[in-house]
């Protein structure tokens, strides 16, 4: 029999299109950046879940046991801590939130595989959250770099295919900001629109 070529593998985050906002301190200091956004997800993760007063020593144990471990860690926890505490955020992080969701689904004629940072799943509708750590946040939604537009664009292709009969929602938590950003539906699928897929 001929062999069936594999459908090429892409992740939602390299589908092109900058992630910054131009002038934000991140692109001097990418490594630093993106350790400090590793660390960030992580306390978002496992943070909200846990008692209130747990919180701030378990999120210490959890950076101090990082290879991202920096000496301005332990006020990244103060802050995530704060932030999961805020009264506007309260409905994020609910008990049935789901952080860290695999996803994988049909993506033009590739596969899209990735992770959602944070999946609330309703029963007729669902919200996927990303979380950014960005230094300069997009006053709105038209001015979110282009490369996030395009990631969310796939997450919300990817849980169509998985959930036809539900409503997809997606959203960036800017956490610079405290901010929870909708993003239209039309923004996002028009950004995807603008990748090249094999």
């Amino acid at each position: 029999l001929p062999e069936v070529p594999k459908a090429r593998t892409v992740a939602p985050s390299d589908l092109g299109g900058a992630k910054i906002l131009p002038g934000d301190p991140a692109g001097e200091d990418k490594d630093a950046a993106l350790a400090k956004g590793r660390l960030v997800h992580l306390l978002l993760e496992h943070l909200p879940h846990a008692a209130v007063t747990d919180r701030e020593a378990l999120g210490r144990k959890l950076v101090s046991a990082s290879a991202d471990y920096t000496a301005d860690a332990e006020q990244l926890v103060a802050d995530v801590s704060a932030l999961i505490a805020m009264p506007d955020l309260a409905p994020l992080f609910s008990p049935e939130t789901l952080f860290e969701v695999s996803i994988t689904a049909p993506l033009g004629t590739s596969r899209m595989h990735g992770a959602i940072d944070l999946l609330q799943i309703k029963d007729d509708h669902i919200l996927a959250v990303d979380f950014k750590s960005n230094r300069l946040v997009p006053d709105k939604p038209e001015e979110t770099p282009e490369g996030l537009l395009r990631q969310m664009g796939a997450y919300a292709a990817g849980l169509r295919e998985i959930y036809p009969t539900h409503r997809i929602e997606t959203a960036i938590l800017w956490t610079q900001s405290a901010t929870l950003m909708r993003l239209p539906d039309a923004l996002i699928s028009n950004a995807l629109n603008r990748v090249s897929l094999p």
